[in-house]
């Protein structure tokens, strides 16, 4: 899977639960990603059945669960969950993540928007995110969407031994 811009341009987004089989996609898109040990809070993904709690739970709530399929295999996603308590109730915290290869071609954008929109739609008033201080493509995409850095929390991750800033970023609809 070698995508050009016009292919990644042209991958479905699916916008509802994805079924069994793109969850376990999910599963495999996420731990190519956690393992590069350089985007996510994870390391690795959490087992397959905590994933397929996490989307069905996820969906049944009525958050956005969104991935993007090429030749069958999920290449990335976007989720929006819903915080639990009463007063966090309007507040929905963003993860997503893009396998290499399907990077820098427009497809975050696609992913983030359509989550975005499904998110404000729901009644979601605020999306919120962390994102490692250096990863700069993520940083400045989410500006192009309409995220504000709120702050920096410093040393707030340790990956092999070092320490790494985490920047909290929020997205208000009015």
């Amino acid at each position: 899977m070698s995508p050009s811009g016009a292919i990644t341009r042209s991958l479905p987004i699916r916008r509802r639960c994805p079924p069994i089989s793109h969850i376990e996609g999910f599963h495999k898109a996420l731990d190519i990603v956690c393992r590069e040990r350089r985007y996510m809070v994870f390391l690795r993904a959490p087992p397959i059945d905590e994933m397929r709690d996490f989307v069905r739970e996820s969906v049944a709530a009525g958050n956005p669960h969104i991935v993007a399929v090429a030749d069958g295999e999920v290449v990335g996603w976007c989720d929006i969950r819903r915080l639990e308590r009463d007063v966090h109730a309007h507040r929905g915290l963003l993860g997503m993540g893009i396998i290499p290869g399907f990077r820098d071609r427009g497809l975050g954008r696609r992913l983030i928007d359509t989550a975005v929109e499904a998110a404000n739609r729901s009644g979601i008033h605020r999306v919120e995110l962390d994102v490692h201080a250096d990863n700069h493509r993520a940083i400045a995409l989410y500006r192009k969407v309409g995220f504000q850095v709120e702050g920096v929390a410093r040393d707030a991750l340790k990956i092999d031994g070092c320490y790494l800033d985490s920047v909290r970023m929020a997205l208000i609809f009015t």
